[in-house]
Order: structure tokens, then sequence, then C-alpha cells
């Protein structure tokens, strides 16, 4: 396998980091430290786990750092859902930036579980 940089699924996320990184910039600034941070650093947590995981040399701590980073794409769609409820986006930038995230969770899915039928160490 070449590297991480050549993964459709990390490309992916780097896009999505792109966008929502876009988004946030239109947070109000007491927002700053609270859900801005959080959602920055879930968003973040997706492309880094993938390619800490396949610095990994056995498939158990690969598959490990990829579930996280599934993980962190559940957690920013949650903070994404409380951005629209609580008023600092509206449902048209929740909805333009949902199929970013729900690509990044499809093709990290299948990873997964190339991964884990792989005959990998």
């Amino acid at each position: 396998m070449g590297s991480y940089k050549d993964l459709d699924t990390w490309k992916n996320a780097m896009q999505l980091v792109k966008e929502v990184y876009l988004l946030t910039k239109k947070f109000p600034k007491e927002e700053m430290y609270a859900l801005t941070a959080q959602i920055k650093r879930a968003v973040v947590s997706v492309p880094s786990n993938i390619a800490e995981g396949l610095g990994r040399q056995y498939k158990k701590d690969t598959l490990q750092f990829l579930h996280i980073s599934r993980g962190s794409l559940y957690e920013l769609e949650t903070l994404l859902n409380i951005a629209v409820m609580v008023e600092i986006i509206t449902e048209e930038e929740f909805n333009k930036i949902i199929p970013a995230l729900e690509k990044a969770l499809q093709v990290l899915n299948g990873f997964i579980n190339y991964h884990q039928k792989a005959d990998l160490k």
C-alpha cells in the first residue's frame, strides 16, 4: 500500500475539514472556545486518525484508529445538529455539508471493511 495521502478515504476527510473550517468561520466569536473548537477537533480527528492508523504495524491497531475516525464523524454530525438547534447555522448550511460527511463515512466504512477482511498482520 502506498501513502495514506493516496487514499480516497483520507482525501475525502481532508475535503470535509476544509468545508467545516469555512463553515465555522461564520460562527459567533463567543463560540470560539466552545462549539467551534469542539467541531474543529472532531473534523481534524478524522484524517488524523486515518493517517495514524495506517502508520501502525498491526491490523488491530490500524482498525482501532479507523474506528476512532468513524466515531469522530458521528460526533461531528451531532455537533452540527446542535449548531442548527441553537441557530448558529441554518438547516440549509447543514444540508450543504452533510453530503461530504456522508461520503467520508461511506468511503471510511468501505475501508474498514477492507481492512477487516484483508489478510494483513
